[in-house]
């Protein structure tokens, strides 16, 4: 998905740092960081959560502008963000004196407080909210990693070093990775180094840590409701309804969490959106499959959407990029019928290559080895209609990828 956002964006020459399980923010900053240094440049790093939204955003450019200021010379840079509530969910940074270029000593590592102690903390002033975005020069940060957290650099240098690349991915190797130390960059690095600035952030900034961080954060119509999608609200306030793919209705309800997807539906009260955590143990307790697999998925060569699922079946859409090709793979128990909805599909299955346009099908029987191409310049959309005794995923055998899948 982020890969696709980027061409979207018209951003083709990009790496994506693939991480095979979660080690942490240290460990994936000290892979970005070997990675930006391993061709002898030493690039500044600004370090954001994908999950964040800003939105004064001439306040936050002006914020990197002061920070990047401070980290050529050297500083390991937190942005502290200006406080406007007692807010118990963020560690707070505590400021010192000024260091000059409109940066401040950081005093004090302070982890998420009470309610009690953030009251307090707002009202003393000089702390900040620890936005968890950094800016340094990748070298620096390695150098104070290697410092303090060693066997981080070490098995993070094994773990790229035995990567493989594919197009736009660096597929992070497994075993090596698996052995790094899991820890953050507050703990393994901000909180022991002599280098560490603050610089204030005042940009209207929320981390969306929950349902309810959304709703305050969207434009709110004058019930204080929040809806998005195909949604009929009645006698409903202060809510958030969120309608992907179908018709949702409110009658008479207030302070509601309502969210609509493909996969699931979703209701809570405001004031209990971070139980939300206890859903998904117990669709791991019960070994469903919600939490890890959707009903889209992306892939390196476009998207496809289960659509329908039952005993010896299974429906998808299918979209490939343009220019794109799945891997020549073939399947032990399944067959597949294909109807092309708009786009051409250059389609090879056994020994015949050949082109399905609009409106046309075609049939894959099982054990054939087959491929499906775009050739064409617009997307290619498609029905598949998978039947056989197995239908997993599992039930690939790739003969040759551009991917890297084989």
């Amino acid at each position: 998905m982020a890969a696709e956002q980027l061409r979207q964006l018209g951003l083709e020459d990009i790496n994506i740092l693939l991480e095979p399980m979660g080690r942490n923010t240290a460990p994936a900053i000290a892979l970005a960081a070997l990675q930006a240094t391993a061709e002898g440049a030493d690039p500044l790093m600004l370090v954001l959560a994908a999950d964040h939204l800003i939105q004064d955003t001439e306040a936050f450019h002006d914020g990197i502008r002061t920070a990047a200021l401070l980290a050529e010379s050297g500083k390991l840079v937190s942005f502290g963000i200006t406080p406007t509530r007692p807010e118990t969910g963020y560690g707070y940074l505590r400021q010192g004196a000024s260091v000059g270029n409109g940066g401040f000593e950081v005093t004090r590592f302070v982890e998420k407080p009470n309610a009690e102690t953030a009251q307090l903390y707002l009202a003393h002033g000089g702390y900040y909210w620890n936005s968890g975005m950094f800016m340094f020069r990748a070298s620096r940060y390695l150098e104070e990693l290697q410092t303090f957290e060693p066997e981080i650099v070490f098995w993070c240098r094994e773990a790229l070093a035995k990567g493989q690349r594919d197009m736009h991915f660096t597929r992070i190797d497994h075993e090596a990775f698996l052995q790094c130390p899991d820890n953050s960059i507050d703990y393994a690095v901000m909180e022991k180094t002599r280098q560490a600035v603050m610089v204030p952030l005042d940009a209207n900034w929320s981390d969306i840590g929950s349902w309810t961080a959304l709703w305050e954060a969207g434009s709110r119509t004058a019930d204080g409701n929040f809806l998005k999608g195909d949604v009929i609200s009645v006698d409903t306030s202060n809510s958030y309804v969120y309608s992907d793919s179908r018709l949702v209705s409110t009658v008479g309800v207030n302070d509601l969490i309502v969210v609509e997807t493909k996969d699931a539906v979703l209701i809570a009260h405001k004031d209990h959106v971070q139980h939300v955590k206890k859903i998904v143990e117990k669709l791991k307790a019960d070994g469903r499959s919600e939490h890890i697999s959707h009903r889209e998925v992306y892939r390196p060569w476009g998207v496809y959407d289960a659509i329908d699922s039952g005993c010896r079946y299974q429906v998808k859409r299918i979209t490939v990029k343009p220019g794109h090709k799945l891997s020549v793979q073939m399947h032990h128990h399944r067959a597949e019928h294909w109807i092309v909805v708009s786009g051409t599909a250059k389609v090879t299955s056994g020994e015949k290559t050949y082109l399905v346009t609009e409106n046309q099908s075609t049939y894959i029987p099982i054990g054939a080895i087959h491929a499906l191409e775009n050739p064409g310049v617009i997307p290619l959309e498609l029905i598949e209609v998978q039947s056989g005794s197995y239908l997993g995923e599992d039930d690939i055998v790739r003969f040759s990828d551009n991917y890297g899948r084989c």
